[in-house]
């Protein structure tokens, strides 16, 4: 979609639709023409719209203005908070996709808690992501949206408001591409296709580069863990390292982040059950992620140096595959009791983690990862669970998800959940019990990422939606990731 913003006398502005949120107790632009806000309080007086939270009503035909129609969206009684006023955008942009709308006019609003340039950024990203479709293994996909175009509009001429634009666009391209690796059948999306993704994003911008390390140089290096799981499968992992260099190295190092890309995960051995298996396709969301940031960095051409490892495999149940009471040794050295086999995404992610630090010497590590079920139990669907050994870390993830609506919630990792990964036999364990299984997750990992900061982000309840014709992948936490590497930037 094309994006604009404008001044221009909002009379004279052509489109299909002028877009106006409006509050219980809101009151009319002043922009609009005297003709045109006496038609709308006659309206709003005889009872056809007053400003209900996601009310949307149609008026066809306003007086003295060049717009064919306007939409009127209630934002409710109250000033809306950042999540409301997205989830406010998101159905507006459902409504304006089943109207003949090719061109709809937002207008901004300077008395809402947030600023223009934030309802610009927000709204662009959300609008594009409203475009969304996956429906490439359709024999009849559905006709294209005829919205195409969307210009901010604001009495004032505001040169920050363009960037802004871009901004949202950016990253709702970094989102939709995570999008797309999570829909993909894992019959079609398996680890040698994402090392071909990796490639396909190095010949379209030049300040990235690909490396892909085979599952054969993984077991020759040492990486124990991440073969354990690999070598159940058919199928041959992969860690595929991208490293963008939008600027300069520093003996400071990058800033890292490492996915965990299990295409599909039977839980090996210690199976799985059958219903629903087919949604841990998802399993590769952290993966999808950091390609989704990548893709958007690249996209922004931020001032940043950024690694980012994906620690790519299967998780089948073949004669090769590893079993509960195996015992390997990792690239760090420290050897793993595997109990369950179902723990396999910490298995390949320690290794990725003990391997980005070794090669690249980064000063901040964040991994991402469809972690635990229990993280689900824990938070649902509508946080991601944020670990950190620093503070300040923990806390710029936090405001990054709070500025994007891809809010994360801080959890502990008090050293007393550590004992629960004891072993009588190897260093530690891979699961830790029925208890805070989704800390003792993180905990595991943190053994791995000692005397780096490093934060974890468990997204198995967020990277995804489940069942029925609404499921699919959401790309989350690209929001989240993407504005932390800006503010960084």
């Amino acid at each position: 979609m094309d994006f604009a913003v404008s001044n221009r006398p909002l009379d004279k502005i052509k489109a299909d639709a002028l877009v106006i949120g409006l509050g219980k107790k809101s009151d009319l632009p002043e922009a609009l023409p005297d003709a045109t806000r006496k038609q709308i309080s006659a309206f709003i007086k005889a009872g056809d719209f007053n400003g209900s939270k996601g009310q949307h009503t149609w008026l066809h035909g306003p007086e003295d203005m060049a717009a064919a129609r306007i939409l009127l969206v209630g934002m409710g009684d109250n000033t809306p908070s950042d999540t409301q006023w997205q989830a406010q955008l998101r159905g507006t942009v459902k409504t304006l996709q089943n109207a003949p709308v090719k061109h709809a006019v937002w207008l901004l609003d300077s008395t809402l808690a947030q600023t223009l340039e934030w309802q610009v950024r927000e709204g662009s990203r959300i609008a594009e992501e409203g475009l969304y479709r996956f429906d490439q293994y359709r024999s009849h996909p559905a006709a294209a949206s005829k919205l195409t175009k969307w210009t901010y509009w604001h009495a004032e001429k505001d040169a920050s408001l363009g960037k802004a634009h871009k901004t949202g666009k950016g990253v709702a391209a970094g989102v939709n591409l995570a999008r797309d690796l999570g829909n993909l059948p894992p019959n079609d999306c398996y680890p040698e296709y994402l090392s071909g993704v990796a490639r396909e994003l190095a010949g379209q911008y030049e300040k990235l580069t690909v490396k892909v390390v085979s599952q054969a140089q993984a077991e020759k290096m040492g990486m124990g863990a991440f073969v354990a799981v690999a070598k159940g499968s058919e199928r041959q992992g992969q860690i595929i390292v991208m490293e963008y260099k939008g600027s300069k190295p520093t003996k400071q190092g990058p800033v890292a982040l490492v996915g965990k890309g299990i295409t599909f995960d039977t839980g090996g051995i210690s199976l799985k059950p059958g219903a629903n298996m087919d949604e841990m396709k998802y399993d590769m969301g952290g993966a999808a992620s950091v390609f989704g940031s990548v893709k958007t960095v690249c996209e922004l051409d931020l001032p940043i140096h950024l690694v980012a490892v994906v620690a790519a495999a299967e998780n089948m149940p073949d004669g090769r595959a590893s079993r509960p009471g195996d015992i390997v040794k990792t690239l760090s050295g420290q050897t793993v009791e595997i109990l369950n086999t179902d723990a396999e995404g910490r298995l390949v992610l320690c290794d990725a983690l003990t391997y980005v630090q070794q090669k690249h010497k980064p000063h901040t590590v964040i991994d991402i990862a469809t972690l635990t079920g229990a993280c689900v139990v824990a938070l649902g669907s509508h946080a991601q669970a944020v670990y950190a050994n620093d503070d300040d870390l923990s806390q710029a993830l936090l405001a990054a998800g709070q500025a994007t609506g891809d809010r994360g919630w801080p959890m502990p990792l008090w050293d007393e959940y550590q004992s629960q990964l004891d072993s009588p036999f190897a260093d530690m364990q891979n699961i830790g019990g029925p208890k805070g299984g989704s800390i003792t997750a993180a905990c595991f990992l943190s053994r791995f990422a000692k005397d780096v900061k490093w934060a974890h982000l468990d997204i198995a309840g967020t990277a995804w939606i489940s069942g029925g014709m609404s499921k699919g992948a959401t790309g989350r936490p690209v929001p989240m990731l993407t504005r932390f590497l800006m503010d960084l930037a």
